[in-house]
């Protein structure tokens, strides 16, 4: 490893993930603004928006996350062509 370039300063913090409140500790330099207390002890706290405990990839569930409806703009822009595909041929 380039010496210099690596955080020095690592320490516990718990990383939250704000859609299923998991939460799970280990090292990190990451900067908080936040704590948490998790059996008695304080760590810093580090909010996720997805983790592996809720990622469609490692859950195997297709969860459609779509807070600015770009999804129903997408069906509406493009409903025209879909509606084309699934005709029959003649």
């Amino acid at each position: 490893m380039k010496k210099g370039i690596h955080p020095e300063k690592y320490r516990l913090v718990a990383f939250k993930d704000m859609s299923n409140e998991n939460v799970f500790i280990t090292k990190s330099a990451a900067n908080t603004k936040e704590t948490i207390e998790i059996d008695g002890v304080e760590y810093p706290l580090y909010k996720l928006e997805i983790s592996n405990t809720s990622h469609p990839f490692y859950t195997g569930k297709m969860k459609l996350v779509d807070t600015a409806g770009r999804v129903d703009k997408f069906r509406n822009r493009y409903q025209k062509h879909l509606d084309q595909r699934n005709q029959p041929k003649n």
